[in-house]
């Protein structure tokens, strides 16, 4: 098969463009297949999505020349005070604290808006030689033999490559067309996603308040905004979502607080219903899944696009080793090794997420106690918070040379 690329990479979201930028720069030839038309995500309008970037997520984004592109817009993660809490009591007496402070590398991480991160990555991809970008084009089939891969697009045109790697989604066609099948259920908790001004300087301290219909998240944003990840239940948040904007705020001011003052929004609101989708298999002939296409998973620990951008660095890892000792990196022998890599830790955290909401998101006396209880012992054990810490940095576990600021 005469190819006409290396690597098809499904997806123009966050996940696919990355990995572009990865492979492009070891002298990889790569196309990115968008659904949506450029201008579309370059103009979008802020909507209050933002992402907390782990440090080690920012060193991949820095290693493929992206960081620099969104550093004066990002706001460092210098703390994180977790607790329980109750719309209108403020929050409970027992908590967990982290501080940057106490590990040597610096910010757990950075707080960046998806308006900065999107533009960045697609002019990155404009400037890199190697990337093709074909934007307003979706793959209506695909079919894998010995050799290679080829995708057909609804605009009728045919590419082909010797790997296939699905980006788009959790309702990933890609991985559906390859009959990789998914486990999953509904939280029946739907997240309003919003930024928030505030009177008073957050001081780049998170927060996370976990209240008995789902938890918030108040996470820190250059200047006296906050982004705020607010989980209801469905029916809940769809009677808040559909409130006008005063109204909106006067549900959210009890369960806020007036920590930071007064509060006002800022920027469009947003929802988006909370679930767990995770992956059978991380691979098929020729076939490799990374981000949501693989595992998506409830936003309670703010992990999921950084469980994606590690799946990012092995694939990276694994097809750049292959190519430089002459295997084929869309064999099923080079993708095992990124599916090994990457399967237990992908299901360890959809787990620990499920396990975490299930026993957040409610409001019984007897496990509110333990949960108070257990949030008490690790706050007052250093060794143990540390650990926390680091988790959270992304510091712990087999990690791939970009995400440990080395090159492919």
């Amino acid at each position: 098969m005469t190819r006409d690329c290396d690597i098809l990479i499904v997806g123009g979201g966050l996940s696919g463009p990355i990995l572009a930028l990865a492979l492009a720069q070891t002298g990889l030839q790569v196309t990115v297949i968008d659904a949506l038309k450029e201008n579309v995500r370059k103009n979008a309008a802020f909507d209050g999505r933002s992402y907390a970037v782990a440090l080690t997520s920012q060193r991949l984004l820095a290693g493929i020349g992206v960081w620099d592109m969104v550093a004066d817009n990002s706001q460092p993660i210098l703390e994180i005070k977790v607790s329980d809490g109750r719309a209108g009591e403020g929050p409970s007496p027992f908590f967990m604290h982290f501080d940057h402070a106490e590990i040597e590398e610096g910010p757990m991480g950075h707080m960046v808006q998806d308006r900065y991160l999107r533009r960045a990555l697609l002019d990155a991809m404009s400037g890199t030689d190697g990337i093709t970008h074909l934007s307003g084009e979706t793959v209506i089939e695909q079919t894998v033999n010995a050799s290679g891969v080829e995708v057909t697009l609804n605009s009728g045109k045919s590419l082909t490559a010797g790997l296939l790697v699905g980006a788009d989604g959790r309702s990933s066609g890609t991985a559906t067309r390859a009959r990789i099948k998914r486990v999953g259920w509904g939280y029946g908790q739907t997240a309003l996603v919003c930024a928030i001004a505030h009177e008073k300087p957050h001081h780049g301290i998170a927060h996370q308040f976990f209240m008995p219909p789902g938890p918030l998240a108040i996470l820190p944003l250059p200047g006296n905004v906050s982004s705020i990840v607010w989980s209801e239940s469905a029916k809940t948040a769809t009677t808040f979502h559909n409130l006008p904007d005063d109204a909106y705020l006067t549900m959210l001011r009890p369960r806020f607080g007036d920590f930071l003052g007064e509060i006002s929004l800022t920027g469009q609101r947003y929802t988006y219903p909370l679930s767990l989708s995770l992956a059978q298999r991380l691979l098929s002939d020729r076939i490799a899944l990374i981000g949501d296409a693989a595992h998506g998973v409830h936003p309670i620990a703010g992990q999921g696009l950084n469980a994606g951008m590690r799946d990012i660095a092995a694939l990276a890892e694994v097809i750049t080793d292959a190519s430089r000792r002459g295997e084929d990196p869309g064999s099923i022998a080079a993708l095992t090794r990124y599916e090994e890599w990457r399967r237990f830790d992908n299901t360890a955290l959809a787990m620990a997420t499920d396990g975490f909401n299930r026993l957040f998101s409610n409001d019984y006396t007897a496990l509110r106690g333990l949960r108070d209880i257990g949030m008490g012992v690790v706050n007052a054990m250093p060794r143990l918070r540390r650990s926390f810490i680091r988790e959270a940095a992304g510091l712990t576990g087999d990690l791939p040379r970009l995400m440990r600021g080395q090159p492919l």
